[in-house]
Parts: C-alpha cells; sequence; structure tokens
C-alpha cells in the first residue's frame, strides 16, 4: 500500500467547528460545535485535555492563535468575541467591542498581530485594536459594500489590506489602516495609504457563494472558491488585475490554503484535498487529490446520494465513468465535508511544508423513501430516512516525500 500524506488523524469530537494550533504546535484549540472551546496539550503518548474556555453562548465559528504574542481570539455567533491571554494556568479572557447586530463568523490575526479582522453575518468587516487606556479590544466597522454575509477574510502581507468573500459571491479588497497602529507608507505600491474602509478592489468573478479567500506568501496573488465548483485566482489585485477561473469536475471547495507562491490546496465537499499549481507561464490548473485511493464500484445509498448531488450540483462527467472518478471514493482520512485548512511548518524556502484540515459533517441516506400520497409526507418520510454521518476529525498532512511543492 503506498504511504499517505496524512501522517497524523486525531478524533477528538464527533464534530469540529474550527480549529487551531498553538506557536510551537504542542497545543491545539477547537470548538466540537457548540459554545466552548477545548484546549488539549500532546504528552509523550497522548494527547489530555487542559482548558475548556466557555465564554461564549452559542456556537464558536472561528478561532485564531497568534504565532508571536500567544494570545487566542475566537468569535462566535452571539455576536461576541473575545481575546484570550495565558496567566499562569489560566486563560483570562477580554472582550472585543463589535458593534454587530448578527453573528460574527470568521476571524484572522494581521500578520504583525497589532490588529484582527472579524467577518460577520451583519454584511460588515470588524477591524479591532487594542486600546491600552481602557484595557479592551475595540473595532472600527467596514460597512455598505457587503450586500450579504462576509464568510472569509485574509490578511495581505502588507497588514494594511484586507481580502473578503462574501455570499453576494463577490470578492473585495479593502484598506485598513488606522492611525497609531498602522505605520504611513506600511503598504509597498504607493507612499501613501488609502483611508480605513477604502475599496481597493470588487472582482465579481463568481455568480454563487464565495469562500475560503487566501493571498499568496508575496500578496501578488489572491485565490478563492466559489460555490459553483469554481476557483479564482486574480494576479494583481491593485493595479491592474487579471483572473483565471478554474472550473472543477467536482465538487466545491470550502476553502484554500497557499503553499507556496506557485501551489494551493484547496479542501471541502470531496473529503479530500485538492492540489492546484501554476506553470512557468503562471497558467493554473488542478494537478491531483492529495489523499489518493483506489477508486472501486459502489452502490450503497450514500454513493447514489452523492451522485445526485453532484449531478444537482451541474458536475455530471460527460464521457468518463464513475467507477474511475477519483472524487467518487470515500473512506479516506477524511469521511465528510472539509471546512478548515490551517498552515503548520514552513521549510527553509519559505514553503509550508505541513497543514492541518478538520472536518464537520454531511448527510447520509439509510434506507430509501417510501411511497407517500402527498409531497409533503414524501419529503418528510425522506427525510426521516436520512441520518448525518459526522467527521470530527483533525488530520495533519505532511507534503514532504509526496508532492513536488512548485515554488
Amino acid at each position: 500500500m503506498a504511504a499517505t500524506a496524512a501522517v497524523a488523524i486525531h478524533q477528538f469530537a464527533e464534530c469540529i467547528t474550527c480549529h487551531a494550533w498553538s506557536p510551537d504546535q504542542s497545543m491545539i484549540a477547537f470548538c466540537p460545535n457548540n459554545n466552548e472551546v477545548h484546549i488539549y496539550k500532546f504528552f509523550t503518548d497522548k494527547w489530555e485535555k487542559l482548558h475548556v474556555l466557555s465564554k461564549h453562548d452559542q456556537i464558536v465559528s472561528g478561532i485564531d492563535w497568534s504565532r508571536s504574542s500567544n494570545k487566542i481570539v475566537t468569535v462566535s455567533h452571539d455576536r461576541n468575541s473575545y481575546v484570550w491571554t495565558q496567566d499562569g494556568s489560566d486563560w483570562v479572557p477580554t472582550l472585543v467591542i463589535l458593534k454587530l447586530n448578527r453573528a460574527a463568523l470568521c476571524v484572522q490575526w494581521s500578520p504583525k498581530e497589532n490588529k484582527f479582522a472579524v467577518g460577520s453575518g451583519a454584511k460588515s468587516v470588524c477591524v479591532c485594536y487594542y486600546e491600552q487606556e481602557n484595557n479592551w479590544w475595540i473595532s472600527k466597522v467596514i460597512r455598505k459594500r457587503h450586500e450579504s454575509s462576509v464568510t472569509s477574510i485574509t490578511w495581505h502581507p502588507n497588514n494594511v489590506y484586507l481580502a473578503t468573500a462574501s455570499t453576494d459571491g463577490k470578492c473585495r479588497v479593502f484598506s485598513t489602516f488606522i492611525k497609531g497602529v498602522d505605520k504611513r507608507g506600511s503598504q509597498s505600491s504607493t507612499s501613501t495609504d488609502p483611508k480605513f474602509g477604502e475599496q481597493i478592489a470588487q472582482l465579481d468573478l463568481s455568480s454563487t457563494w464565495a469562500f475560503g479567500v487566501r493571498w499568496s506568501p508575496s500578496g501578488k496573488t489572491l485565490a478563492y472558491a466559489g460555490h459553483n465548483s469554481m476557483i479564482y485566482f486574480v494576479d494583481e489585485v491593485e493595479s491592474a488585475p487579471a483572473a483565471q477561473n478554474l472550473t472543477l469536475r467536482d465538487l466545491p471547495l470550502r476553502d484554500v490554503l497557499f503553499v507556496s507562491e506557485r501551489m494551493v490546496i484547496g479542501v471541502g465537499f470531496d473529503c479530500n484535498p485538492m492540489i492546484f499549481a501554476a506553470d512557468e507561464t503562471g497558467l493554473w490548473s488542478f494537478v491531483r487529490f492529495l489523499d489518493e485511493r483506489k477508486a472501486t464500484p459502489s452502490t450503497s445509498k450514500a454513493s447514489q446520494l452523492s451522485e445526485a448531488l453532484g449531478k444537482l450540483y451541474g458536475q455530471s462527467k460527460q464521457g468518463t465513468s464513475d467507477t474511475v472518478e477519483p472524487s467518487k471514493p470515500r473512506g479516506g482520512a477524511h469521511e465528510n465535508c472539509i471546512t478548515c485548512i490551517v498552515p503548520l511548518t514552513k521549510g527553509r524556502d519559505g514553503t509550508i511544508k505541513r497543514f492541518s484540515t478538520s472536518g464537520l459533517y454531511s448527510i447520509y441516506i439509510a434506507k430509501p423513501p417510501i411511497a407517500s400520497s402527498s409531497l409533503f409526507e414524501h419529503v418528510m418520510t425522506f427525510l426521516a430516512t436520512c441520518f448525518t454521518g459526522l467527521d470530527g476529525k483533525i488530520v495533519v498532512w505532511d507534503l514532504e516525500n509526496h508532492v513536488a511543492i512548485a515554488k
């Protein structure tokens, strides 16, 4: 049997919403799809639970662990955010003033860790910074531009530009320059920084929900995914955007990660990380699935539903056999949808050698629906014959010896 790129599979809970690693990667923080954050530490040969952060009232939707300051920021559907600081054996929360009237959906520290951004269901983004005088984190809000929920955010390496993806199908880039927090001229292409909230670019490439936006290590390329099974790559976003739209033959992606300037890992509903690479001319293409598995014919109800959903999304494979399509097999490292991807170790050349993924759930048919006298009864019978298959795994992937990373 061929060696797999998945070097560790951890089953911490039945369902994991999001996760983050400590700076030295000896501890992991994750939300088991509730209002808590669990922190585990690895001792010798096993993981032990050290802390439970339970300040939130609803599902924790985002976690980020700063690498330099060792602070954890969390956001939740309860519209609140906390910055957690370790004090001895305890984690002490500091309230963040978000000014939101809808759920907070995602969060990320800036490269310099003097700010963090929060995407929300309130069609807005909060950029938060610490106010020493009052010992709290306050926010400035980017409003008006988004027409729907902000599903994903990512910081440009210059610590000022912030890209967002939204369920209005658009990707946008904003300036987050805050006087007294950022230094003038911190953005490289011009001598002056745009004002806070000024829109640098708006990309109308997707006609459906947009997810998983990320900058390349240099900040020259922006990538994000659409719910129409497409991934978009945009070069020179600020000056003269040049876009490539790559149509997938498989199910949609939920998140993406640049492991180098010319290689991207995408994860989503196919339960298997996908590798994308750019050639010397800058043309992007799909390379292969990272967790390669031998396909076998299947007539199970779960496979039939997966095939039906694929057709529903318009992913019919003309001229190919379902039994050899690489996205069909399940039962690899992840069994269900991958919703989160987090970078881990970097090589000497700056490429990411390891990353981790976590998964939520998907729906399987337990038995075929029986005949019913009305449409309502038919739908209810169908739902009664389904159950939710949980994944709840955190998988660590090692690209060394498995993928030739395009630099």
